[in-house]
């Protein structure tokens, strides 16, 4: 059984109050059963503390749409007016992976919660939708409030960037799952399918790969990563690209939505394909249809350091990665790719440009078995 702080919908009379700043006062009226389930690992006065220290940032994301505040059982979203008769809602679930291990063993924990909103709102951008709000779980082996309040607020800063409301969440304290000072966090995200997208035309031969260049490793691939520093140990507070080795490692997910809010609603954009687990060659094939087959110019994009970094510090007795076996593990440097008819390059590209991102054209469809190739 977990402990649970819940962290969404209306306000609710029957939540305890408020406990102290730290929420552990010694004068604070427990409710019957709190003392023997502290006895147990489990001190929900912690759990209410967090949701104080979190409920101002949830605040700062919500517009006149969100009926409810933090506190309840659920949350109430009131679905904006569009063109279509019948709004279609795009809905996404994801998480950091493992690497919450490197920020929670380091105390860098509010890139996570960025990490964690930009996973699923990506994703719902990628299908075409726009991100409406967010909700989060988090679980620990013991809750730290301050640990919550910084995941949260880097939450609550994704959601800003991405245009959507955090409306809730759930804090769990289970002892006998998660290690104390190890957490993993999940978030849910809900959106609205953008006016038109219905009719986007297939992709076809000839159609052109448009990068979105990444922040860096973003949220895949830790396994390996925590793997590479084990082995090699490095000095993760070294100077590296104008910070520290440590802050390229764990250097937020890019959040694609502002780029995207005009350049997506393009009659030229066909499909787009976040790149995460697996890389290129499991995502980018999902938007392809049979007997279609993207090309990949390597060397048309800047590839962040930190992947040349990992390159030179392989696993030991393996040989360094080769770029093409890199692009099945990382994103090597393009977070998205969007895939546009040839009429229309120029005019994404300046969309993506007003909106203050960068986009490179780094290949193209063409007829063949369903997959990737990269070529120089």
């Amino acid at each position: 059984m977990t402990e649970k702080a819940p962290r969404s919908g209306a306000e609710d009379a029957r939540i305890p109050s408020s406990p102290s700043a730290d929420g552990l006062s010694a004068e604070e009226p427990e409710a019957p059963g709190t003392a023997a389930y502290r006895r147990a690992g489990v001190d929900v006065r912690r759990g209410y503390a967090a949701v104080e220290r979190i409920r101002a940032l949830a605040a700062r994301t919500h517009d006149g749409r969100v009926l409810s505040g933090i506190g309840g059982f659920a949350a109430l979203y009131r679905l904006p007016a569009g063109g279509e008769a019948e709004p279609v809602l795009v809905a996404a679930a994801d998480g950091a992976g493992t690497k919450a291990l490197l920020a929670a063993r380091t105390g860098r924990h509010e890139g996570i919660g960025v990490d964690v909103v930009a996973m699923n709102v990506n994703d719902i951008v990628a299908q075409g939708g726009r991100p409406l709000f967010f909700l989060d779980y988090i679980a620990m082996g013991r809750i730290v409030p301050e640990t919550v309040e910084a995941l949260v607020r880097g939450m609550a800063d994704g959601c800003r960037e991405a245009g959507c409301a955090l409306v809730g969440g759930e804090t769990a304290e289970m002892p006998d799952v998660y290690a104390e000072g190890t957490y993993d966090v999940a978030g849910f995200a809900v959106g609205v399918l953008e006016d038109g997208v219905r009719k986007r035309r297939p992709v076809a031969a000839g159609d052109v790969l448009v990068g979105l260049p990444s922040t860096g490793i973003h949220a895949n691939g830790f396994s390996l990563v925590r793997r590479i520093l084990e082995a090699h140990r490095p000095n993760l507070e070294a100077p590296f690209e104008g910070g520290t080795l440590l802050e390229a490692l764990l250097r937020p997910t890019a959040i694609y939505v502002p780029w995207l809010k005009e350049a997506g609603r393009d009659p030229a954009v066909k499909a787009m394909a976040h790149i995460t687990g697996g890389g290129f060659y499991e995502n980018v094939p999902r938007v392809l249809p049979p007997g279609l087959r993207a090309v990949v110019r390597f060397g048309t994009w800047p590839v962040p350091e930190v992947f040349h970094w990992l390159r030179a510090h392989p696993l030991p007795g393996s040989p360094p990665m080769a770029w093409p076996e890199m692009a099945g593990v990382f994103n090597i440097g393009l977070g998205m790719i969007v895939i546009v008819a040839p009429e229309g390059v120029d005019r994404v590209q300046a969309a993506i440009a007003r909106a203050g991102g960068r986009a490179f054209v780094v290949g193209e469809v063409v007829s063949g078995e369903r997959g990737v190739a990269f070529v120089p």
